[in-house]
């Protein structure tokens, strides 16, 4: 078995690496998750498969710019409300009956989020959306450092990105529509219930 790459950057090998269906441990703009593309089927099975993930819990998707949207079969109006905070740790949960269906697992819906970390948008540029979920295998609590991913999930992960221990306050989730803001999760941005 391959030796799983680490390294302390979004590097190239990084951007080839998820290029060509590689999932990894790196740093979202909240705290370490599992990451590989969004629109790589088996990619993202195989993500799920490693973490042990209820076959019909979401998964958060990053993207760079608003206009990635449309690849993942969201209308830009239905992510309206976050528009305003992103880039940001706002989490909105949007309709999207038109995504692919291993994304949005029969829900018809997506949780998508524009980080606000810079690089980290500069690597989604480059790849396309990616899958962010908590490294930690069910039950247990996210790994918050590489050494603590590793015991994990060894090399059953291609790469791990080294950032040092991050540990941020999580994203806040919403599910929005035209009239309602209902507050899944309250996490670092503030809003309040509308409708």
């Amino acid at each position: 078995m391959a030796v799983s790459y680490v390294t302390k950057s979004f590097d190239r090998r990084i951007v080839e690496l998820l290029r060509s269906g590689s999932v990894g441990f790196m740093p979202s703009d909240t705290i370490y998750g599992l990451s590989c593309r969004a629109l790589d089927e088996a990619a993202v099975r195989r993500l799920r498969k490693i973490k042990d993930r209820d076959k019909n819990e979401p998964l958060i998707v990053l993207i760079s710019n608003i206009t990635q949207l449309k690849e993942l079969g969201i209308v830009l109006t239905d992510a309206a409300p976050a528009l305003r905070y992103w880039p940001g740790r706002l989490t909105i949960i949007c309709n999207a009956k038109s995504a692919p269906p291993w994304l949005h697992r029969g829900t018809k819906t997506l949780a998508v989020r524009q980080p606000d970390n810079e690089e980290l948008r500069n690597l989604i540029d480059k790849t396309g959306p990616l899958i962010s979920t908590s490294a930690n295998l069910a039950g247990n609590k996210p790994a918050l450092t590489v050494n603590k991913a590793q015991k994990y999930f060894g090399e059953k992960l291609d790469f791990y990105v080294d950032k040092g221990a991050i540990n941020r306050k999580p994203s806040t989730i919403i599910r929005a529509t035209f009239s309602k803001v209902e507050v899944v999760r309250q996490g670092a941005v503030k809003i309040k219930e509308i409708g």
